[in-house]
């Protein structure tokens, strides 16, 4: 695919792929830069928590069997609407967790809360293939409230304007939110355990990735304040370092004789204004966890000595931005500060962290792509493009 979109390998900075080790193989046999879904492995350490206990995973399988008579039964769910009515309850149907789905499982347990009186009225009339016992309600009820940052975490990673940057911010935050015992634990010990387990496990060399620590040191929302110990930031430094040498020879290479080039620090970059977060109607329970990392972050920053040194250090030195911040309008503001950081902040800021914006992709084009264009060739497809940008409007119509 690479050679027929005529693509060469050195421009390509990064290839998303999901955590199938064949996958991995063939982007190691290829040489280039890959990096695993970062949804795709949260939810796979949501699977191995639930499954750690016992007493959840025989509640979980209970509410499938429920939601699943009501998926299965057309009469069955006109009778479950009509006791929503009857209980002046929005009238709303079960969501079946699917495994190939993320935070499915949380919208089922989600919906069964919502509607449980509904459900225990109907048992109470007609026949259900299980029923949840008060102590599997109480647990799914704790159960939901583990779950909840991974559904948060999950939604805000799967944005369009999501990056790279955002994964050793989030890791961060889950363990330490999984780590901290409170009093409304007793039941789900074991799988916030295991949970947390599981994170370590699956994250324990993110810090180490050269892709995702440069990215999260370009993000002016998270910087070095985010890394978990000095060997890590170090090494992330170190790495930054390198490519910010390595986009000043291109830029170099690329500037014509004679061309003046921006000054490296004519004045400070002013601060973005926060931008209206679309998810702010929900509570958070991430975000106070964010903000007191930050504060807690006082690293003693060491002599720098050469210009790229002076101007890294310089960058993280200031204040982060608010987490509600656009870092590509920070970038836009900076790059007259900084103008090779900005530079290595637009290669590596453009890496999603999760698929999930590119399979909404491929859903939307199946709305407007037909079966005469499901084997349009390069040429033919960039001629439609051309086609569509630059007909008129009553031609179009």
């Amino acid at each position: 695919m690479l050679v027929k979109w005529k693509i060469p390998k050195s421009n390509i900075h990064v290839v998303l792929r999901d955590n199938a080790s064949n996958m991995k193989k063939a982007m190691d046999e290829m040489d280039v830069p890959s990096l695993g879904c970062f949804a795709h492995t949260l939810q796979l350490v949501v699977h191995e928590g639930l499954l750690s206990q016992r007493s959840v995973s025989d509640a979980l399988a209970n509410g499938r069997k429920i939601v699943a008579h009501f998926k299965h039964s057309p009469l069955a769910t006109s009778r479950l609407e009509d006791i929503q009515k009857d209980l002046q309850m929005p009238t709303k149907r079960l969501h079946q967790d699917v495994a190939t789905r993320w935070n499915s499982t949380y919208y089922m347990v989600e919906s069964l809360l919502e509607q449980k009186r509904s459900i225990s009225a109907y048992g109470a009339d007609h026949d259900l293939p299980v029923t949840l016992t008060a102590n599997q309600w109480a647990l799914l009820e704790k159960t939901i409230t583990v779950l909840v940052p991974f559904e948060e975490l999950t939604r805000q990673i799967s944005s369009s304007t999501s990056s790279a940057a955002e994964v050793i911010p989030s890791v961060t935050v889950l363990k330490r939110l999984l780590a901290r015992e409170n009093q409304g634990d007793t039941g789900i010990k074991t799988m916030k355990t295991t949970l947390l387990e599981a994170v370590q496990k699956r994250f324990k060399t993110i810090e180490n990735e050269p892709l995702y620590a440069v990215a999260t040191l370009l993000d002016p929302r998270f910087k070095d304040r985010y890394f978990t110990s000095a060997d890590s930031i170090k090494h992330a430094k170190d790495a930054l370092t390198q490519e910010v040498e390595k986009m000043e020879v291109l830029q170099s290479r690329t500037t014509p004789e004679g061309a003046e080039r921006v000054p490296e620090n004519p004045h400070k970059a002013p601060r973005m204004e926060a931008q209206p977060d679309s998810s702010s109607s929900r509570k958070s329970s991430l975000k106070g966890l964010f903000e007191e990392i930050l504060q807690e972050h006082d690293e003693e920053r060491g002599a720098s000595s050469t210009s790229t040194q002076v101007q890294i250090q310089t960058y993280l030195t200031e204040q982060t931005v608010p987490r509600s911040d656009s870092p590509f309008h920070y970038w836009g503001v900076s790059a007259i500060q900084f103008p090779t950081l900005a530079a290595t902040a637009a290669k590596f800021l453009c890496a999603p962290c999760t698929s999930v914006d590119s399979e909404r992709l491929f859903s939307a084009a199946s709305n407007i792509v037909d079966a005469r264009r499901n084997r349009l060739g390069g040429e033919r497809a960039e001629m439609l493009i051309f086609l569509k940008k630059n007909l008129p409007l009553h031609l179009k119509l």
